[in-house]
């Protein structure tokens, strides 16, 4: 199957919004937690839209077929890939490297130092992949202090840093 990526265009709207969908249930799924993204997480794509450091929109397409998305947003001088969506279906075949790579090149045409990215931790899938794709520095830490009982219980998510062990 041929992929192509190329730039969105206000009538890949819906197309945007079902992926949207599916980024929204994958981290649904991630933290067991139906209600991330509320009762239609599509329209959020319409936020994502007006950020205002978007600079790039990119689609990846098998046919006609909108398969893939991929965001670029510029602050402070560096570049960050927000975010980087795949169709289920097309999940592990090279289209997200495809879109992810076409975001670096842009940032280095664009003369950037750096290019980030911000999976969700407990992400693996998503942490592995932007590891392979050469992106190996740590800049920038979110601690959470959780104010209810849930999802960070498990002791199966937990990772030491700096000598000391967090969870996620």
């Amino acid at each position: 199957m041929s992929i192509s990526i190329r730039e969105y265009a206000p009538g890949d709207l819906e197309a945007c919004r079902g992926l949207w969908r599916d980024l929204t249930q994958r981290h649904r799924e991630i933290y067991d937690d139906p209600s991330i993204g509320g009762a239609d997480p599509g329209t959020q794509f319409d936020e994502h839209l007006a950020h205002p450091a978007l600079v790039k929109l990119w689609l990846a397409t098998a046919g006609s077929d909108v398969i893939g998305l991929c965001g670029l947003l510029i602050q402070h001088g560096e570049s960050e890939i927000e975010p980087i969506v795949v169709r289920p279906s097309h999940r592990n075949g090279g289209v997200g490297a495809g879109l992810a790579r076409h975001a670096i090149e842009e940032s280095r045409r664009l003369g950037l130092k750096f290019v980030n990215v911000r999976p969700v931790a407990r992400n693996a899938e998503a942490i592995r992949f932007f590891h392979r794709e050469g992106f190996r520095f740590l800049g920038h830490i979110q601690l959470c202090l959780r104010l209810d009982e849930g999802a960070f219980s498990r002791p199966e998510h937990a990772v030491p840093l700096h000598g000391v062990d967090f969870r996620f």
